[in-house]
């Protein structure tokens, strides 16, 4: 698994700026519904000043999405490094990210709206969507293996489906509790699941 989430791509203030601009408006507003006339605007550019520094509207998508990507593998990698050696803890590093992460973003989940809107596979924007939930579900792998955990892909699918449905029902239902009751149920099926290793680990009785 690749946890390297690289350097921020050097950027001029004024790209900063333009950057920083759309993101809040693909974000709040839809990717469909902004346009660069819009972004250029708020941003205090021309449309050629946008399109000198970024080259196209689905290449400043995609660096709205690899910036988000950056900073969540950032945020969860460090909460990983934290947590230490205990498996249980470190499988639970995504879920503790999560409360904060949620608090304050009404519309969910950056790349599963995203995911909605891009309808080309092709389109770098969807492909780091994709990028960013197979990350999540190939670390969530990663550490079971790593603990010895049988079945890890059944049970880091198991992990992926409490994260982002957390993400949904928080964002749709408007259930504030969704990070804290998934992290619960994931972490009765990480105990259950290191407890189920730990037993097979055991030596058996003497033969006779």
């Amino acid at each position: 698994m690749d946890t390297d989430v690289g350097p921020d791509p050097p950027l001029t203030p004024g790209a900063r700026r333009i950057l920083e601009v759309a993101s809040e408006l693909f974000y709040w507003r839809g990717i469909h519904a902004v346009g660069v006339d819009t972004i250029a605007a708020e941003s205090g550019v021309t449309k050629r000043t946008l399109y000198d520094r970024f080259g196209s509207k689905d290449a400043l998508v995609a660096a709205y999405l690899a910036a988000r990507d950056r900073r969540w593998r950032e945020q969860v990698l460090a909460r990983l490094d934290a947590a230490g050696p205990d498996p249980v803890a470190r499988a639970l590093a995504p879920f503790d990210v999560l409360p904060a992460w949620l608090a304050p973003r009404s519309r969910g989940c950056s790349f599963v709206n995203a995911f909605a809107e891009l309808s080309d596979p092709d389109h770098p924007g969807r492909r780091l969507v994709v990028a960013e939930k197979t990350w999540l579900r190939d670390l969530f792998r990663t550490v079971l293996l790593d603990a010895g955990i049988g079945d890890p892909d059944i049970l880091a699918g198991q992990l992926l489906s409490l994260h982002e449905g957390a993400v949904v029902s928080h964002a749709i239902v408007g259930d504030t509790s969704a990070a804290a009751i998934a992290r619960s149920a994931a972490e009765i099926l990480l105990d259950r699941a290191v407890a189920g290793s730990s037993a097979r680990d055991e030596p058996g009785p003497p033969a006779r």
